[in-house]
Parts: structure tokens; C-alpha cells; sequence
């Protein structure tokens, strides 16, 4: 049996959203379910990114994973494989958020985590008895998830292969984000020696951690940090910036390899943080939480969301001078998009402001509902400006400057991520 695990891509530039992904990562989603897979089927992932389609390929049976964006071309990829007879299954945070909708182009959707219900569909596939919804009754215990494939990779494609998951879940709830329905509002974790195992395996000493918030659960993380520090490993990761409230636990991640986070800071207001479900956080806090990072070594990738209820045209200027003020080192400006399944979503659907249902232009880069204090386009040009202006030329030196005093062993990194950046701008609009 031959099994292609897809992972589809925008490869029309013109369609892409500007998110600044400065260097294409490998799938660890499918590498994680090709693990799951029964040692007799033969399994390929192809990730579209780095390499094209091949229809005419001799597969069985072709799974795709799908965010929101990509769904409209996840739909086309399986029903050009359907054309031929092939079974598709799908999944992933769309599929698993709209099932009715994908179910319409394939044969099976798995409905959130796939790794326990996955040998269980296989089996179904080869017995003819494929059904058209597989889902979990619980959340799976990640103690029993198997290390991912990665020998699967087209690893010479990629600059940086060496991702981990440590965690899932997350008690926030943010009203735009879908990981709490995917993957639950506990965190759950994996044993603290299988991660440290697996680390070894990869040979590296460059690691990235997927987890949504690493510091999510500090009595595990103390415990994951304690024992990383002796494997003189430098790794990056995503955080709450309410890890730099606690200085203990900070110091022990920068001593552990930490050299880089990427946080939702979301924004300067405070009102606009309430309407997210991210009221526990402070503005007035964050340019002396930044400091702490840095003075640990850590640099900050923050990021900040535009369009909620109760701002007018005047964040976005206030939003860009609130960025340079706290000194982060990268920056990453999303207009609020609805996700399906999100609490966001059902608040403007109720509300008729959502006048764009096109999945490809929910990529954070276009406005597809109705703001209140202003008008999609303006939302979307103002978002688009301070892209461009944070990643102006003298911008970028102007930060560097001042990093080589605070993070000297991070400039060349931060160099060429601040240059991707922009790079990535020059590609969608004119610098």
C-alpha cells in the first residue's frame, strides 16, 4: 500500500498573505502521523512548498492537511486525486473546524489529533470500510505519541528541519485562535526523557520548539529546561510574555539554550486585549518584560493583531511606535481574522460582518469582515504600511545597532531574519 501525506502550499505569490515566513519549516504535523502509520505501508510526504505534485503518482491513498488559507487549493488537490479514483483523507484546523464542507471533497475527515484514530482508518482503508468521519473521544495521552518520521524529509530543502513538540493545549481560549478547540483547553505533555531522547536521535544542536506556549506549564517546563541544559543545545521557541514575570524560570530557559521566542503580545491596548480574552496581559508591562528577555540573552519576535472593535485608524501609528518603543527585535503585524470554529468567527457570523468567505484570504494579511471604526481596505492598507515601515532599510540597521549592544551573539541570525522579512515585503508590495 502506498500512502502520500500532503502538505498543500500558496504557490501563487500573488495570492499569498504577508505573514513573513522568512524560512519555509517541514511538516512535523504529517512526519508525527506518518510515525502513527502501519510499518507495512509505504509512506511519502510531499510538501508543496519545495516541490510539486505529481497527480499521476501510484498512491492508494493521499491524506492532506489543510489551515484556512490553504483550503481552497486542498480541495482542488483532492479532487484532481479523487478524478482518478484515489481515496483522500483530510484534516487539520480547517478540515477539523468545517468537517461538512471538506467531507464534500474527499472520502474521510479526522476531526482534530489523528495519531490514536489513524492505524484504526488505515485498517478501515484496506477492509473497504472507510468511514467519513473519524474523531477521538478524548484528547490523546502524549506519552504514547511515536517520534515523527523525519526521515521522510526532502531534508536538503529545508534550511532548519529540527522542530519538537513538548506540549499541546491551552487554558487561554483567545477569541481568534483555534488551537483550543483543536487540541483542548488543558496542557498536556509529553515525559520529560522521551523529549530528551528524541533531541539526542536528531543529532543537532539547533532546535525549535512547535509547542504554542513552552512556558505554558512552568512546573513542567522547569523540568524540561533542568535536564536541556546539560545537551548544550540553543533553541527558539513560542511564548506568553508573562514568562518574564517569573525570573527563575526565565533564567533557567536562557540557560537551557534558549536564544529566541516568538510571542503574541497582540497589542498597545488594553481594551482591544479584553476583546481578545487576553485581559491578563498589561502593555504598560511589556517594554520592561523585553528587557528582561534581552538582559537573558532572549531575543523577541512579537506580534501584534489589528481590526478589534474598539480601534480606529489611530492604532495603527500608536501600534508601530508602541513596537519600536519596547525594542523588539522582530515584528509581525495580522489583521484579526476569523477562523471557522473560533469565538470570533461565530460573533461576526451572528452579526452579518463577515462579508468575504474566500478561505484563501484568511491569511492574516487581508480584511474579509467589517470593522466597526473604519473600512476593510483602510484596515487592510494601514496593516500593510507598517509592515513596510518597520522593515524600512534604516529601521532595520537602526535595531541592530542597538541589538549588537544587548544580544551580540544574535545579530547575524536577526540580520537575516529582518532582511527575510523585508524580502518578503518586497514581494507583495512595493518597499
Amino acid at each position: 500500500m502506498k500512502l502520500k501525506l500532503i502538505a498543500p502550499a500558496i504557490v501563487d505569490e500573488n495570492k499569498r498573505g504577508m505573514q513573513g515566513r522568512a524560512f519555509q519549516l517541514p511538516p512535523l504535523a504529517l512526519a508525527t502521523v506518518a510515525a502513527s502509520t502501519p510499518e507495512h505501508v509505504d509512506v511519502e510526504i510531499i510538501d508543496e512548498a519545495i516541490e510539486p505534485i505529481n497527480y499521476g503518482c501510484d498512491a492508494d491513498l493521499v491524506g492532506i492537511t489543510s489551515l484556512t488559507r490553504f483550503a481552497p487549493h486542498a480541495y482542488e488537490i483532492a479532487d484532481r486525486f479523487r478524478t482518478r479514483g484515489v481515496k483522500v483523507v483530510m484534516g487539520g484546523l480547517h478540515p477539523s473546524a468545517v468537517p461538512e464542507e471538506a467531507i464534500q471533497h474527499c472520502d474521510s475527515v479526522v476531526i482534530g489529533e489523528a495519531e490514536s484514530i489513524w492505524h484504526t482508518l488505515i485498517t478501515d482503508f484496506e477492509k473497504n470500510r472507510l468511514k467519513k468521519f473519524y474523531k477521538n473521544k478524548n484528547f490523546i495521552d502524549l506519552s504514547l505519541v511515536r517520534t515523527p518520521r523525519r526521515d521522510l524529509y526532502k531534508k536538503e530543502r529545508y534550511l532548519f528541519t529540527h522542530l519538537i513538540q513538548t506540549t499541546r493545549g491551552c487554558p487561554f481560549n483567545c477569541s481568534f485562535c483555534s488551537v483550543t478547540k483543536f487540541f483542548g483547553r488543558t496542557f498536556r505533555t509529553r515525559p520529560v526523557e522521551c523529549v530528551i531522547k528524541e533531541i539526542r536521535e536528531m543529532r543537532t544542536k539547533f532546535l525549535g520548539f512547535s509547542d504554542d506556549n513552552i512556558f505554558g506549564n512552568r512546573v513542567y517546563a522547569r523540568k524540561l529546561f533542568s535536564a536541556l541544559k546539560y545537551e548544550g543545545v540553543i533553541w527558539m521557541g513560542q511564548s506568553s510574555v508573562n514568562i518574564a514575570d517569573d525570573p527563575n524560570l526565565l533564567r533557567l530557559a536562557a540557560r537551557s539554550g534558549c536564544k529566541g521566542l516568538f510571542i503574541g503580545l497582540e497589542s498597545a491596548e488594553c481594551e482591544s486585549l479584553d476583546q481578545m480574552n487576553k485581559g491578563f496581559l498589561n502593555p504598560d508591562q511589556f517594554k520592561d518584560s523585553i528587557t528582561r528577555l534581552h538582559d537573558e540573552g532572549i531575543g523577541v519576535l512579537g506580534a501584534f493583531v489589528l481590526g478589534n472593535d474598539n480601534e480606529d485608524t489611530s492604532i495603527f501609528q500608536k501600534t508601530l511606535e508602541f513596537a519600536k518603543k519596547i525594542k523588539i527585535d522582530l515584528a509581525q503585524f495580522a489583521i484579526l481574522t476569523p477562523y471557522p470554529g473560533t469565538a470570533i468567527y461565530n460573533r461576526l457570523i451572528k452579526q452579518n460582518r463577515i462579508f468575504n468567505f474566500d478561505w484563501a484570504k484568511y491569511d492574516a494579511g487581508n480584511a474579509v469582515f467589517k470593522p466597526l471604526k473604519m473600512t476593510a481596505e483602510r484596515l487592510k492598507e494601514e496593516v500593510d504600511k507598517m509592515w513596510r515601515e518597520f522593515y524600512q532599510f534604516d529601521a532595520i540597521l537602526h535595531r541592530l545597532v542597538t541589538l549588537g549592544k544587548r544580544l551580540p551573539v544574535q545579530v547575524l541570525p536577526l540580520l537575516l531574519l529582518n532582511f527575510s522579512f523585508r524580502k518578503e515585503i518586497a514581494a507583495t508590495q512595493e518597499l
